[in-house]
């Protein structure tokens, strides 16, 4: 089977192009012994694998690492290094490391619509001769140029000879001198006098005093869009579906069996994981919208934005991006922090990711601020995820000056033209992210279901019709005391955030589970406008679900792991505990 590698710098086609290759023929995981993940996929009988985006092969990260392995000791038969034709200059270092390999390698010129726009015009012929390489031009985002692309893999139409030029350079100052002798004989640049597209939206998303008030514009209408107009009315209508029609139907079908099989069907099973489920539209929505963010080229730039405030924190702005991740799921977020290059950055990021509002969490606030805060309950979720970071940056600053007292590092990334989203693109992002969602429903979320019913069903002396005699109950009442002090102090609302450690979603089954039907005429006779607005506030801050533990225990060992849990919940105490006490003097 031949075998070709795909590389290429960040954010210059190379998903769009794996994926137009390969389509459904995919295979993700990780590469052996590190968090960075492995593509493959096949084209007829071509093996095409996916290497991570890198800027260059010497220094040293983790991608840099695996990309260079895969070429010195797999057999590869072909590189093919997509470049940014708007940006030659920067791209094709990388082109003359991978050129020391000795492999035959295909340069693909993707982005050339953006290149002409700029007003570069690039002669492919002698850049090949400059280069002794195959030069296809292409715009991955329309699909131009990927059938030929195609058609040179499958006929195997290239027969490429291996160049023996020696590309060591003593600098990269000689490097890039002898990339710009390259340019200057491959590509003319006219109209010196252009504004980009992309040059005239940065000066106003970059602006130094206007890009934090428009960062903060865009994550308000991110909000609004999920909790007011798209995303909350489509959970209205699931929950119509599940508790008017699907609870109903079941409840007559299962009449004639046993009370207790009828009961753990419907008000355990069904509205245990259908409360969750009921959830799905708000959060795909939410992810459709940051999948909209991250393939227009605007998410690079809110890391950049952050930049000076992380480095307040100790961190450089390339750390923003795992957090951002954060906001997904802190799992794949802890996994990410080990891409960076100090020990101090991927140490202290894993301790503030798990500050950011995981999609997990956001059922729990879809339930309390409709509730409570009514039509303003898109402000308030977007507070509590502003929340976190301004939580982490705080916490971020107290460990900069205690537990990580060392040198920051420089921050460097890659800002992306930006460009109309691919549907096709977006749909997909969004479907991978919110898939983890469903997951969770069909597995642990039902099984918790099934556990909490089984404890509020059952004591020591059998079956109980009461719940208050229930181990459930007991268990809650011994948790109670704790939270007492925050406003929820009632046994329910403590063994659902017990639930909640196993994973966030388990809080909404839970309370589904122990009130029935009646999950929000409870909610509003248990908590008051200041109590629930703690409770959210400690559901934002309190220990990670298990499977972020064990994440953080798997990268970082077990005394970092017990450190994380265990000032997470004793920051979210102190927290939860001053919004309730405050709110108690305003609401």
């Amino acid at each position: 089977m031949t075998t070709v590698a795909l590389l290429g710098n960040p954010n210059v086609g190379k998903t769009t192009l794996f994926n137009a290759l390969t389509g459904s023929n995919q295979y993700v995981g990780n590469w052996p012994g590190v968090t960075v993940e492995k593509k493959e996929g096949k084209l007829n009988n071509i093996k095409i694998v996916d290497l991570p985006g890198i800027y260059a092969m010497d220094t040293f990260s983790n991608e840099e690492k695996v990309s260079k392995s895969f070429l010195e000791n797999e057999n590869v038969d072909l590189i093919i290094n997509i470049v940014d034709a708007s940006n030659l200059d920067r791209n094709l270092y990388l082109t003359l490391q991978l050129k020391q390999f000795k492999k035959p390698i295909v340069l693909l010129l993707n982005m050339i619509d953006v290149a002409e726009k700029k007003g570069f015009k690039i002669d492919y012929k002698a850049l090949e001769e400059e280069l002794k390489v195959k030069v296809i031009p292409m715009v991955a985002s329309k699909k131009k140029g990927i059938d030929q692309v195609k058609k040179m893999l499958v006929n195997n139409e290239l027969s490429l000879t291996i160049d023996d030029n020696d590309y060591y350079f003593n600098s990269e100052k000689d490097a890039y001198s002898y990339i710009d002798g390259i340019i200057a004989s491959s590509r003319a640049k006219n109209d010196k006098g252009n504004t980009s597209l992309t040059d005239k939206i940065d000066k106003v998303l970059l602006h130094p005093i206007l890009a934090y008030p428009m960062f903060v514009l865009i994550m308000a209408f991110i909000f609004q869009f999920t909790f007011a107009w798209v995303g909350k009315p489509l959970q209205d209508l699931l929950d119509g579906l599940l508790n008017d029609n699907l609870i109903p139907f079941l409840s007559n079908l299962l009449s004639s069996t046993a009370p207790w099989f009828q009961s753990l069907i419907v008000d355990g099973i069904v509205a245990g994981v259908g409360g969750i489920i009921t959830f799905l539209p708000l959060v795909m929505t939410l992810f459709l919208c940051v999948s909209v963010l991250e393939d227009s080229g605007y998410m690079a730039r809110s890391a950049f934005i952050m930049d000076s405030l992380m480095r307040k924190a100790g961190l450089s702005g390339k750390a923003f991006i795992p957090m951002l991740m954060g906001f997904g799921c802190n799992v794949p977020a802890i996994m990410s922090a080990r891409t960076l290059e100090s020990e101090k950055d991927r140490k202290l990021t894993a301790l503030l990711i798990p500050l950011m509002s995981c999609n997990a969490r956001l059922p729990i606030y879809a339930v309390f601020a409709p509730l409570f805060f009514g039509s303003k309950a898109g402000l308030v979720v977007g507070g509590l995820y502003f929340l976190g970071i301004v939580v982490a940056f705080l916490v971020g600053m107290l460990f900069k000056n205690t537990l990580f007292k060392k040198e920051e590092e420089p921050f460097i990334i890659e800002l992306p033209e930006y460009k109309m989203p691919e549907v096709r693109t977006v749909l997909k992002n969004t479907w991978d992210k919110g898939k983890g969602f469903l997951a969770k429903a069909g597995t642990i979320i039902f099984a918790m279901t099934v556990l909490i019913w089984l404890l509020q069903s059952f004591s020591f002396s059998g079956k109980v019709d009461d719940i208050n005699q229930s181990f459930l109950f007991n268990i809650g009442n011994f948790v109670a005391p704790i939270f007492a002090p925050l406003g929820f102090g009632n046994w329910q609302a403590s063994v659902s955030l017990i639930t909640g450690v196993l994973a966030k979603e388990s809080v909404v089954s839970t309370m589904t589970v122990i009130y029935g039907g009646n999950l929000d005429a409870a909610i509003s006779a248990g908590f008051t406008t200041a109590s629930a607005l703690g409770f959210m506030v400690f559901v934002l801050l309190y220990t990670s679900c298990v499977t972020a533990l064990g994440t953080m225990k798997k990268e970082f060992g077990g005394k970092m792991t017990a450190f994380s849990a265990s000032y997470q919940f004793i920051l979210a105490w102190i927290g939860a505990f001053i919004v309730f006490t405050v709110g108690k003097l305003i609401f």
